[in-house]
C-alpha cells in the first residue's frame, strides 16, 4: 500500500463559504484556526487506496453480488476508548459478519460506525434542567456531557482528542482484523463468554460448529484460503464538524482528487442534507464512498437531486441511500424513492436504518427503541425491495458489544422496568450484543428469502 493523500486540501476548499447547519459555536475563532492548522499537519488515519477499495466493494452491494453491514457506537466517548469496548464491539460485527454470510450465503461488507463517531447533530440548541439553560451535548469532540456551565463549552481542542482517539481505535482495529483474532477458526472463541447466558449465542454456537466442520472439509481437500485468516473491516462515521473533516481532507498524490482521510466512507445526515448547504458540497467534492440519511419526509425528487449532486457519474458504490423512516412508515415511503431512482439509472447501496426512525421515550425518562419496531422496519425494507424486484444492500445499526439494557425486547428479553441497569449511551439507545446476534440471524432469513 503506498502512503498518500498526504497534502492539505486548502484552496479546494468549496464548501467553506456556504451555509452549514448544526455547526458548534466556537467561542474563540483564533484557537478553532490553531487546532484546524495543526490537525491539517496530522498523517491522514486511512489512505486513499483504502477508500478506492471500499468503494470497489460497495459497487459489488450496488450491483446485488454482496451485502453491507454498517453498525457500531451512537457516538462514541473518550473514555472508552479502551482494548476491552473496542474489541466487544468488533466481535459482535464479526459474528453478525458470520452469520450473514454463513446463513445468507452472502459475501459480507463490514464497516464500523467507528473511529471518528465522536459528534452529534441535535434537534435544539440549548437543553434546559430545573430552570437551567445550557448548549447541549454535541459529542465528546464538541463539548462534555455533564450538565455544567463548564463543560458545555465547545471547545476546539477536543478535535484534537478526537483525532487521538480515532488513531488508537484504528490501530487496535487493524491489530485485530489482520493479526489473527479474525481467522474464521475462531468462531467460537468469539462466543465462549456468551453462550450459556444468552438464546441468541447457543443458536450463534450451533452455527459456528457448523462453519468450522466446513473448514475442516475444505482444509481436508487441500483449501486453506488466506482471506479466512484476516478480515477487512472499515471504518465510517456522519461528517458532522465540517472544520474537523476540512483539516482531514488532503490531495491524494496518485490522482490529484480530494479524499477525507478521517474515515473509509462517511455520510451526510438527515439534517445537514440541504442541496445548497456546505456539507452536501463538501461530500461532492471528496472521493471516499458516501452516504446520505434518507428521512421519511425525503421526496424522489430529493433522492435524485442527491444523485445529480453527488454521483454524477452513477458510480457503482460511489453513494449509498440509508433509509431511516420508522417501522410505521417505511412500507408508505420507501416504494417511490426505490422506484424512481431505479428508473434513473443510479446504481446506489440502498441499505436500512432501523433505529433513528423508532425512538420513543419510556415511562422512566429513558429514551429507548423496541427491538420488535427495529426488526419490523427491516422486514419492511426488504418487503419493499422484494416487490420492486431491486436489492436490499445492508442494515446501518446502532450497536454495542456490552450487556446494555436501552433497548426493550429481542430474545433474551428486556423489559421497560430494566432500562435502568445497564443504561450507558451518551445519546441514542443502541442494541447489545444478544440484540445484535438476533437482528443479524432474521435478516439472513429475510436475505434468504428474497
Amino acid at each position: 500500500m503506498t502512503v498518500n493523500a498526504e497534502s492539505p486540501a486548502g484552496a479546494d476548499n468549496t464548501w467553506s463559504d456556504l451555509p452549514a447547519a448544526q455547526q458548534p459555536e466556537w467561542p474563540d475563532p483564533e484557537a478553532l484556526r490553531e487546532v484546524t492548522a495543526e490537525l491539517e499537519s496530522y498523517p491522514p488515519l486511512v489512505f486513499a487506496g483504502e477508500c478506492d477499495q471500499l468503494r470497489d466493494q460497495l459497487g459489488a452491494v450496488a450491483r446485488g453480488e454482496a451485502f453491507l453491514l454498517q453498525g457500531g457506537d451512537c457516538a462514541e466517548a473518550f473514555d472508552a476508548v479502551g482494548a476491552d469496548q473496542i474489541r466487544n464491539k468488533l466481535k459482535t460485527l464479526l459474528q453478525m459478519g458470520a452469520v450473514l454470510t454463513y446463513a445468507g450465503s452472502v459475501p459480507v461488507v463490514k464497516v464500523g460506525r467507528i473511529a471518528g463517531q465522536y459528534s452529534k447533530p441535535r434537534s435544539k440548541s440549548t437543553e434546559t434542567r430545573d430552570g437551567v439553560t445550557l448548549p447541549t451535548y454535541r459529542g465528546d469532540s464538541v463539548n462534555g456531557f455533564d450538565f455544567t456551565e463548564a463543560a458545555r463549552v465547545p471547545d476546539p481542542q477536543r478535535l484534537k482528542r478526537m483525532y487521538h482517539a480515532s488513531a488508537a481505535t484504528l490501530n487496535l482495529v487493524r491489530a485485530f482484523t489482520t493479526g489473527g483474532y479474525a481467522d474464521l477458526r475462531q468462531v467460537h472463541a468469539w462466543n465462549q463468554d456468551f453462550v450459556k447466558s444468552s438464546p441468541s449465542g447457543q443458536r450463534y454456537e450451533a452455527l459456528a460448529r457448523e462453519i468450522d466442520r466446513a473448514l475442516n472439509f475444505m482444509n481436508a481437500c487441500g483449501a486453506d484460503p488466506e482471506e479466512f485468516k484476516t478480515v477487512e473491516f472499515y471504518s465510517s462515521h456522519e461528517a458532522l464538524i465540517l472544520d474537523y473533516e476540512s483539516a482531514m481532507t488532503r490531495t491524494d498524490s496518485r490522482t490529484g482528487r480530494l479524499y477525507d482521510v478521517s474515515a473509509h466512507m462517511v455520510w451526510i445526515g438527515e439534517r445537514t442534507r440541504q442541496l445548497d448547504g456546505a456539507h452536501i458540497e463538501f461530500a461532492a467534492r471528496v472521493r471516499n464512498p458516501v452516504g446520505v440519511k434518507l428521512g421519511p419526509t425525503t421526496t424522489a425528487e430529493d433522492a435524485l437531486a442527491l444523485i445529480d449532486r453527488l454521483d454524477p457519474d452513477r458510480e457503482p458504490g460511489r453513494l449509498t441511500f440509508i433509509t431511516r423512516m420508522g417501522a410505521d412508515k417505511v412500507r408508505d415511503r420507501l416504494p417511490e424513492l426505490v422506484e424512481k431512482v431505479t428508473a434513473s439509472g443510479a446504481r446506489v447501496v440502498w441499505t436500512c436504518d432501523p433505529m433513528h426512525g423508532n425512538t420513543f421515550e419510556a415511562a422512566s425518562g429513558h429514551k429507548t427503541r423496541r427491538f420488535d419496531d427495529v426488526l419490523d422496519e427491516v422486514k419492511g425494507f426488504f418487503e419493499v425491495h422484494k416487490g420492486l424486484g431491486t436489492h436490499p444492500g445492508g442494515i446501518h445499526v446502532e450497536l454495542t458489544g456490552d450487556d446494555v439494557t436501552e433497548c426493550v425486547g429481542g430474545g433474551h428479553e428486556i423489559f421497560v422496568d430494566d432500562l435502568h441497569q445497564r443504561y450507558e449511551t451518551a445519546c441514542d439507545p443502541r442494541l447489545n450484543r444478544s440484540q445484535s446476534l438476533d437482528l443479524a440471524f432474521l435478516v439472513a432469513e429475510m436475505y434468504r428469502d428474497q
